[in-house]
């Protein structure tokens, strides 16, 4: 199921939670709502459910308008964050009670559940209550639970964020393994980067309500909108170098050299920041015009690459560089510029160039 949402906007008293909200999600994808907290994922994924009332805006399901249709009436599975499982009930039951709220027969509800129980691998736990599963066996009945009902739409409220670090890296392999095998539109809340990055087919990257990019998880990264997607995506964060560019030419503060960077072209002079992925520098044999003359100030062994901490006009910036060339603290290092991961952003409104 395709699902679009059209100037949505959501307002609680004078707070504006989502602002004029504008996305188009293809059929039996994965899509990744990711952003800080308090950006407005969730209070869409409530807007898709039903579950808060829209202010303004349009939601359609296909060619449905669902914007002020009940919840019941959607189609819609939801996993929560807590899960939000019924403790006094077994596992089979807690998967099959949507359907008995649907008034399926107890046969044919027994048959799904089971099913759904295999699909996400707790069929040996059917007799079991919450309490005797650990966190990652919740999460996998509570998708169970959710997808019993064959919803068009499963809406997913960071549902691993209770989770241990290596729990949390097995579920979203699963979800994924899950959602690739029902074909079901699925919608991901998280602030997780990392999680979106690996699993989403596209991400919705928001921040105050607003959308920023909606994209294919490496286009967010490699063709970043505007320098709050820069910076949010990457670890570590992306290296920002304050400064002036004029005719072709970065100035960096502190009396940096100045350096040439003829792919960028901006008429005046103009406040930047020069933004540079630590993977995006090159090691030079000698200075040129292209190269930032920097000073190494620190550098952490990471196997083959060392991480090295550098300063460029009173900048200090992270660089993976190969072990090969042995820099020490004091060193000066010549480094270039590669075509994928530098950009140049507006200082104060964070335009990209």
């Amino acid at each position: 199921m395709r699902v679009k949402m059209e100037n949505l906007t959501k307002q609680f008293g004078t707070l504006t939670a989502v602002d004029h909200f504008n996305v188009e999600m293809e059929d039996g994808e994965l899509i990744a709502l990711l952003g800080p907290s308090g950006c407005g994922k969730s209070t869409i994924l409530n807007m898709l459910a039903g579950i808060l009332p829209v202010t303004d805006g349009k939601i359609w399901f296909d060619r449905d308008d669902v914007t002020k249709m009940p919840p019941e009436e959607r189609g819609i599975g939801l996993v929560f964050q807590n899960y939000a499982l019924y403790p006094h009930m077994s596992v089979l039951n807690n998967i099959c009670f949507p359907l008995e709220i649907q008034k399926v027969p107890k046969e044919e509800r027994i048959r799904r559940a089971k099913e759904m129980a295999e699909l996400v691998h707790v069929e040996t736990m059917l007799d079991r209550k919450p309490r005797q599963l650990s966190g990652g066996q919740q999460q996998r009945v509570a998708i169970a639970r959710a997808l019993v009902k064959n919803p068009r739409l499963l809406l997913l409220d960071e549902p691993l964020s209770n989770l241990d670090a290596r729990l949390r890296l097995e579920m979203r392999e699963e979800i994924r393994r899950i959602q690739q095998k029902t074909h079901v539109t699925t919608i991901f809340v998280t602030h997780d980067q990392e999680e979106a990055m690996s699993i989403s087919d596209h991400i919705v990257l928001m921040k105050a309500g607003v959308k920023q990019q909606y994209d294919v998880p490496q286009a967010l990264y490699n063709e970043p909108a505007n320098q709050f997607v820069a910076d949010f995506l990457g670890n570590p964060p992306i290296n920002n170098l304050p400064g002036t560019f004029k005719d072709g030419v970065f100035y960096g503060d502190g009396g940096a050299k100045p350096v040439s960077i003829p792919r960028f072209q901006k008429d005046g002079e103009t406040r930047v920041h020069l933004a540079v992925r630590a993977e995006s520098f090159s090691v030079e044999p000698q200075e040129s015009a292209e190269t930032l003359v920097c000073t190494v100030k620190s550098v952490y062994q990471m196997g083959k690459e060392e991480m090295a901490i550098l300063t460029f006009g009173g900048t200090d910036f992270r660089a993976y560089i190969a072990s090969d060339y042995g820099f020490k603290a004091g060193d000066t290092a010549y480094l270039g510029l590669k075509k994928r991961g530098v950009f140049l952003f507006d200082e104060n409104t964070g335009v990209r160039y």
